[in-house]
């Protein structure tokens, strides 16, 4: 059975986003991107919501071709091109794509029918709304929580609308030279 793994990037009190989706806060580096490449080499379906899948659509297609492309750009690039899209939207599902399928509705019920099916992960980078549902449903596997050392105040939550407890082992914790301090949980079933 495959796992479902969320990778994102937390401000100190919890924001994924500023109000109006500012992610200008986030801090990256190369240990960091060597890490996504580790996550995705073991995965070969990424999870969005429309918002992030079209951000990444935008980007990563091409991303490996431009001249300035960094050894992070040619890696992900050539897994977002070989892998399966899930996309949860309600406005794009009567759009059609190689590689992507568009989930609007039963998403939680769809998304567990997919997790059962194969053995490879499926990742899930950013889209809250997206990790708010798998979090609801109990679906998610394991967190790979990127703290910035950054306090918004107000934004978009990392977890919003929770009714159950969810328990959690902290597997690993790495503080990266760009000062973010990545926390992996697995979730406790």
């Amino acid at each position: 059975m495959r796992k479902i793994i969320v990778s994102e990037h937390v401000t100190l009190d919890g924001f994924v986003a500023g109000s109006n989706g500012e992610m200008d806060w986030i801090q990256l580096d190369d240990e960091m991107f060597d890490l996504v490449n580790e996550f995705t080499i073991k995965a070969d379906i990424a999870l969005y919501g429309r918002i992030t899948y079209e951000m990444m659509e935008a980007y990563w297609p091409a991303a490996a071709d431009q001249p300035n492309a960094t050894k992070h750009d040619v890696d992900h690039s050539n897994w977002y091109n070989k892998s399966e899209k899930v996309v949860l939207s309600k406005t794009m599902k009567d759009v059609k794509r190689d590689k992507t399928n568009f989930i609007s509705d039963n998403a939680a019920t769809e998304i567990e029918r997919i997790k059962n099916q194969g053995d490879k992960n499926i990742l899930v980078f950013g889209s809250p709304s997206v990790v708010h549902l798998l979090t609801q449903h109990n679906l998610v596997d394991e967190y790979w929580l990127f703290v910035n050392p950054v306090i918004l105040g107000e934004g978009i939550p990392m977890f919003e609308g929770l009714s159950n407890k969810t328990s959690l082992k902290l597997v690993t914790s790495k503080i990266f030279p760009c000062n973010v301090v990545g926390l992996n949980y697995q979730v406790k079933k």
